[in-house]
């Protein structure tokens, strides 16, 4: 049990076993004493340790009471909670959704990152109940992220960010088909219940605070019937509710924003409407090797895992976006980097004739400014090599992209797929980004290794087009997952331990 002091006296803290391990940010820091709920596993642990300043022992408890306390405290001087009173309720729900990892604000209210733009999540799965899904508890749940995200901003954001993960680790704990039309319309009713209840929460505080938005029904009719009870006369409830406001509070409310680390915290496998990458992953064992563990998707699915966890292609989530665009205030984010699923042993490829250099190309263009150079080349049995020049960038850097590039020779001669690569590296994230000068089908590139990924799956792979990132996950304060922040090196099949170590690609956004 913790020990009752200032920071969690007096809280449901107090009655809740601690289990305590030891966790850093990722594989190259140093290991910190972690505290955590004794049923959280290690993804959670090392997200603490990420979330925590310092490399000092962090406890779960202390570290949520930091924002959770301020949170309130900023509310009662803003006057979005009218008194003591309503200032515990808000401070008893959050730690109630955070203990049931069901929701929690984004990583920078975590770290007191007062500049970065504040997101709350909701963890889909840990809704899941005897009767399918626990409406309710989502709607209040939806409520409360609504009041947080006011006092997060200041009471001054006209558009707020709330939205939700994993739907893919609901829908295969419901036992429904990703790709089929019944999962379609669980998360349409979903996103619909989410738009009601955050409109009408938006109204309530208008009521309260002074409304600047008028109302505006621009919403389709939700789904009639669904296979979850009822979940399709909740999102109709809603609907109506959020109808009668005399105004709004706010111009938007509901988004869905890349994940970060809250997304880990709350055990969310993928982010948004992502469909699951597997139903296995890759965990590290004592002795320095790797395991396949079944996901917690899979474990939800049971004997039905493999066939509702089976990787997707992009058609199923463009079905999926479709059916939840209506209801969104924002465009979905793009299709982030997700780990390849495991694969059997590669087929030998064909070894070049000595002497024969096939055919290549060369694509010349600038990223944010910068000159960039891609060269390839070509035998009889597709791409064999790849080099990436870059003009303006230091040696270090230099090195690193070209230390990649052999990396990826290497793996397409030993059968490694280009669309594998093309999966790793499309929609990373690090400098240069921006603008992309020189290619008339690719418009904008979160990296150089974004750019140069794209444009080979449109010259190597049967011309297929992967859209363009947002200007704001361009943007150099972007955030993303340390693996989409740093070019890294990517797993060979005879290498698999750097597989283990990527723990930041968990999330599939």
């Amino acid at each position: 049990m913790t020990k009752a002091d200032g920071t969690i006296r007096d809280t449901v803290w107090e009655d809740v076993a601690l289990r305590r391990t030891r966790a850093a940010a990722d594989p190259d820091s140093p290991l910190r004493a972690v505290a955590l709920p004794a049923d959280w596993d290690e993804t959670a642990a090392e997200a603490i340790a990420a979330l925590a300043p310092g490399q000092g022992p962090v406890a779960l408890p202390r570290l949520a009471e930091g924002w959770i306390r301020r949170a309130a405290a900023r509310g009662r001087k803003l006057g979005v909670l009218v008194d003591e009173g309503a200032a515990a309720r808000f401070a008893t729900g959050l730690r109630a959704l955070l203990l049931a990892r069901r929701a929690a604000p984004g990583a920078a209210t975590w770290i007191g990152d007062a500049k970065a733009e504040p997101r709350f999540v909701l963890n889909l799965p840990a809704f899941l109940d005897g009767d399918g899904f626990d409406s309710a508890g989502y709607a209040a749940a939806v409520r409360l992220g609504v009041t947080a995200l006011e006092i997060l901003g200041g009471a001054k954001a006209t558009r707020l960010r709330l939205g939700f993960a994993d739907l893919a680790g609901l829908l295969a704990g419901l036992r429904l088909d990703y790709e089929s039309a019944e999962a379609r319309n669980v998360a349409a009713a979903i996103a619909a219940l989410t738009r009601g209840v955050a409109e009408a929460a938006s109204g309530d505080l208008a009521e309260d605070l002074g409304a600047r938005e008028p109302l505006a029904l621009i919403w389709p009719a939700p789904p009639e019937a669904t296979p979850v009870p009822g979940l399709a006369e909740a999102a109709r409830a809603a609907l109506d509710a959020a109808a009668g406001a005399p105004g709004l509070r706010h111009a938007a409310v509901f988004a869905l924003t890349p994940p970060d680390l809250a997304e880990a915290l709350l055990g969310a496998e993928t982010g948004g409407l992502a469909p699951a990458a597997a139903a296995t992953r890759l965990v590290p064992t004592e002795d320095g090797g790797v395991t396949e563990v079944p996901t917690a998707a899979a474990l939800r699915a049971g004997p039905d895992a493999a066939r509702l966890l089976a990787p997707r292609g992009p058609e199923a989530r463009a079905a999926m976006e479709a059916a939840l665009r209506p209801w969104l205030h924002a465009a979905a984010p793009a299709v982030a980097a997700q780990p390849a699923a495991p694969r059997p042993a590669p087929k030998p490829r064909p070894v070049p004739v000595p002497g024969h250099h096939g055919r290549g190309a060369v694509w010349k263009v600038t990223i944010g400014g910068h000159r960039v150079t891609l060269r390839t080349m070509e035998n009889a049995a597709g791409l064999e090599e790849i080099s990436l020049s870059l003009a303006k960038d230091g040696a270090a850097f230099r090195a690193m992209v070209d230390a990649l590039c052999h990396s990826v020779t290497v793996g397409l001669a030993a059968g490694v797929s280009l669309d594998e690569y093309v999966q790793a590296f499309a929609y990373t994230r690090f400098g240069p980004a921006g603008v992309v000068e020189g290619d008339p089908a690719i418009h904008r590139a979160s990296s150089v290794l974004d750019w140069a990924f794209r444009r080979l799956a449109l010259d190597h792979l049967g011309g297929r087009i992967l859209p363009d990132p947002t200007e704001e996950e361009c943007g150099a304060d972007g955030v993303g997952t340390a693996a989409q922040q740093l070019p890294l090196l990517p797993d060979l099949p005879s290498a698999p331990a750097p597989a283990a170590r990527r723990r930041a690609l968990k999330l599939v956004g």
